[in-house]
Parts: structure tokens; C-alpha cells; sequence
């Protein structure tokens, strides 16, 4: 009861200061919590003009084309939309938070298509079953590198699905290494030529990461049905990532699900296109359900990275918004408010809210770490890419600290502001609060974010509480503006 355990720790620090004593079990309180709201809508382009739907695959999210709408306005299950992916775009047009379209001709950008990329945030490649053109291969990669995102999903080696004579493997590793805007592995990966015909690869061991743990849920497990890895080659790009393995692979070897990022874009790779499917389609096709198969977590996943890639954790995303060498003066963190509640952001349960035991500094949610008066650690993430071209990205938050500790020389409990790669490796501690920063309402604090420029970086805020007595740290109305 998340809304009685916030109440009750902060009216039991007031009786405290009064020297009173109360227990837990002899409080209750309620609260109503305001439903979420989206606050940024990401634009989504599912690719079908690359022989998606060849052979036994139908890697479309609905048949009703460019729009899935034009199928069913406002879809409840996955059946509301017919293709094996449906489960997938369903899933997202329910957030409210995604608008999703279908590509059925070339792949563009800059152009006046209403399917060209500038468009969109992110485009996903469902296992394409014919080669790239010149022109679209220059499309997709200064797609990504003006910040889009990018969805690569394959197929095991030899699954040529329209017998062409390639496969969804040479088409991507095609895509990496024959285009005009950097043919040097751009994203720092390779796919391999294998066939594993089962399996289920196991995530990381990684806490921050946001396509393992999103707001979609957690990420324990994949499943192969026939499918491949990637070889990673961090010393080509250094914020390539493996996420999940292969059993007995790690490091740059078997890694069967990866993340990347290329220019201010975003990229993932999935090394089988079984986890994606949901076992339902248009009739004719023998499909399979590893959308919802119980000894993995592929919904999850794929939902988390489509999240990640379309830009959660920004203002915008990808090429509509774009990156690159360009500034465009805008407020980059999403949900920076807290306003629509759990979104956007990661955080420990119960951080973000709107119980009235704290007050938010603007509107009704807010922040609140710690505040227990037990041994507890509280964190609040979220990732942001910052334009290369931005000289000036100036991260600014309201912090509220109250105490019920008395020492004027002990830090006891601290909130550390750091900001942290995409490895999750600590790049700069900003600052470290402690309760002997303990006052009176919310005081503004700043710090220049702009030597990350060109980078895709996590701000996190961690609260380390003692054994005892409660120190709160409340965080509001943040904000990266760039220019």
C-alpha cells in the first residue's frame, strides 16, 4: 500500500520532532492515486516494403495499411489487429502514448511521404528479406544519426524466406557495411551466420538499464526458435551493448540481444524473429507464440527497447526531432514534472507520487526518495541524448530535503546526482546532499551537462537512508534545456 506507507513515515518524523512515539500498525492512511497520462507521443514505423511477409512469415502489425487504425480505432487484444505482430503494436497503441504506421514502398527521408522517416522517432526492420537500395540505406542511416532509432531484427542464417538468395542476416550486415554514410561498423556489431535452433538466452545482471528494466516490466529471459547472435566489437563503437546471451557466451560473443547507438540515434539489435511473433496472423502462415511463451520475457523486451529507441527519456526522438551537428534550443528530459506520473522515468516503487505528505513544488507529483527511517536505497533515472551541436545543456532540479536526524556534522543519509554512460559506467558525480542540507522548502540547483554533448547519457539521483531515523529527499520541476 504504497499511498499508507508514504503518509506514515512522514507524520511519524513530525511525532518524533514532537518527542512522541508511534507505531507503524496503529496508522493508516489512503490515498487515490491520479492516473498517468502521456506525455510525449512517439512516432513508430513498422517496415513491410522488405518481403515481411514472405513464406510462413507476417511481420505486419495489422493489414490495414499505412494506418492500423483504418482496421480497429481503438483495439483491445491483439485479434483486433490481424498480423502476427499485432500483439506488439496493440500493446503500444493502449499506453495512448504511440502513434504507429505501416511503410509498404521505399524507405525515404527528407522526402514528402507521409512514411518518410522524418516523421518518425523510430523505424523497426522485422526481419527484411530483400537487400536495401543505395538510396535506402543512406535513408535509414542518417535516420539513426540525426537521432533516430533503429529496431534491427533477424533470423537465423539461411532463412530466405522469398528465395532471393538472401537472408535477414547478409540484408542487415549489408545494411552496416556497404552504405555512403559510414560503412566502418557504424554501430560496433556484427550478426552472425548461425543457425540455434533452441533455447533461452538470459539477461545481464544490470539494474539501470532501461530496455531491461522499463516501464513495460523486467527482462529475465529471450527465446530462441532457430535464430542468431551478434559479435560485438566495442573497440569500432564503444556504447555497443549486449543484453542477452546466449548460454555460456558473454562479453563480445553470442550476445543475442544488443543495444547501440550511432550519431545522437539509437539502435537494437535481435538476433530471431519467433519472439516477436504472437502466434496470431493472416490465415495460411504456420506461426509461433513466443510473444507470450512463459519461459521468457519477449513482451517486455520488445516493448522496453521500442520505448528506449523511440526516445523515453527526451522531449522528441528521433528523426523528426533529430540530433546530429544541429541545435535546436529546447527542454530534453520527458515527464520532467512528474506530472504523468510512473512514466518516462525509472525509479524505484513509490518514488514518484502524489501523496500529500510531501507537497510538490508545482502540480501534485512529485519525487520522494527515501524517508523510511530504515536502511533503504531509492533511485530515479532516466536516459537523454544531448545534440552534438548544443553548446550550452543546462540541467536544473528543485530539491526539497526535511530530516529527523539532529547531528550537525554526520551525513548520515546522502542523495548523490550522477551522470552515468550507457554501460552504466559513472562518468561524473554532480553533487552529494546529505541531511545536513535539511531545510525549509525547495531550493534550485544547476549544473552544466554541455562535455556530454554528442552523447547519449543517464541522469540518475540515488538516496542512501540509515538504519534509523528519516531523511527525505524530494526532487521536482526538472529540466535539460539545450541550445
Amino acid at each position: 500500500m504504497l499511498g499508507s506507507r508514504r503518509s506514515r513515515r512522514r507524520l511519524t518524523t513530525a511525532l518524533a520532532g514532537l518527542g512522541l512515539f508511534v507505531t507503524g500498525a496503529a496508522l493508516q492512511f489512503t490515498t487515490t492515486a491520479t492516473p498517468a497520462h502521456a506525455a510525449t507521443t512517439h512516432r513508430v514505423l513498422f517496415d513491410d516494403g522488405h518481403a515481411e511477409e514472405a513464406g510462413n512469415a507476417d511481420w505486419i502489425i495489422s493489414t490495414s495499411k499505412p494506418d492500423p487504425l483504418s482496421q480497429d480505432s481503438s483495439p483491445s487484444s491483439e485479434t483486433d489487429w490481424t498480423g502476427a505482430l499485432s500483439s506488439w503494436g496493440v500493446a503500444l497503441q493502449k499506453t495512448g502514448s504511440y502513434s504507429l504506421k505501416t511503410a509498404t514502398s521505399a524507405l525515404t527521408y527528407g522526402g514528402s511521404s507521409t512514411t518518410d522517416l522524418s516523421n518518425f522517432d523510430t523505424l523497426v526492420l522485422p526481419e527484411p528479406n530483400t537487400l536495401f537500395t543505395t538510396a535506402e540505406k543512406t535513408a535509414i542511416m542518417t535516420f539513426v544519426k540525426n537521432g533516430g532509432g533503429l529496431f534491427m531484427i533477424s533470423d537465423h542464417t539461411g532463412a530466405d524466406r522469398n528465395s532471393d538468395g538472401e537472408d535477414a542476416v547478409e540484408i542487415l550486415n549489408d545494411l552496416m557495411t556497404n552504405n555512403s554514410v559510414d560503412s566502418t561498423d557504424p554501430f560496433g556489431f556484427s550478426v552472425d551466420s548461425l543457425d540455434i535452433s533452441s533455447g533461452y538466452p538470459a539477461a545481464i545482471s544490470d539494474s539501470t538499464d532501461p530496455v531491461l528494466h522499463g516501464s513495460f516490466g523486467t527482462v529475465t529471459k529471450s527465446l530462441f526458435a532457430d535464430g542468431t547472435t551478434a559479435t560485438l566489437k566495442p573497440a569500432d563503437n564503444s556504447a555497443v551493448k549486449g543484453l542477452v546471451y546466449r548460454s555460456g557466451y558473454s562479453g563480445n560473443t553470442g550476445a543475442f540481444f544488443a543495444t547501440s547507438t550511432f550519431g545522437s540515434g539509437r539502435v537494437a539489435f535481435w538476433g530471431d524473429s519467433s519472439p516477436i511473433d504472437d502466434g496470431t496472423g493472416q490465415s495460411g502462415n504456420t506461426l509461433y507464440d513466443g510473444w507470450n511463451d512463459t519461459g521468457a520475457t519477449n513482451a517486455a523486451l520488445a516493448l522496453n527497447a521500442t520505448a528506449w529507441l523511440a526516445g523515453e527519456g527526451t522531449s522528441g526522438g528521433g528523426g523528426g526531432g533529430g540530433g546530429g551537428t544541429t541545435c535546436t534550443a529546447s527542454q530534453l528530459l520527458g515527464n520532467n514534472g512528474f506530472e504523468s506520473g510512473n512514466t518516462t522515468w525509472s525509479a524505484s516503487s513509490g518514488v514518484i507520487t502524489n501523496s500529500s505528505s510531501e507537497a510538490a513544488r508545482t502540480g501534485s507529483y512529485k519525487a520522494w526518495l527515501d524517508g523510511y527511517g530504515t536502511a533503504t536505497t531509492d533511485t530515479l533515472s532516466q536516459s537523454v541524448s544531448i545534440p552534438s551541436g548544443c553548446t550550452t545543456a543546462a540541467l536544473s532540479f528543485y530539491l526539497h530535503i526535511d530530516t529527523a536526524e539532529t547531528s550537525t556534522s554526520t551525513a548520515y543519509d546522502t542523495l548523490k546526482v550522477q551522470v552515468l554512460n550507457s554501460s552504466g559506467t559513472v562518468l561524473s558525480t554532480l553533487a552529494t546532499y546529505s541531511n545536513l542540507n535539511a531545510a525549509g522548502g525547495y531550493t534550485q540547483r544547476s549544473f552544466s551537462l554541455a562535455s556530454y554533448a554528442g552523447q547519449t547519457v543517464t541522469l540518475k539521483f540515488t538516496g542512501v537512508e540509515g538504519s534509523t531515523l528519516q531523511t527525505s529527499f524530494v526532487v521536482d520541476d526538472t529540466a535539460l534545456n539545450v541550445s
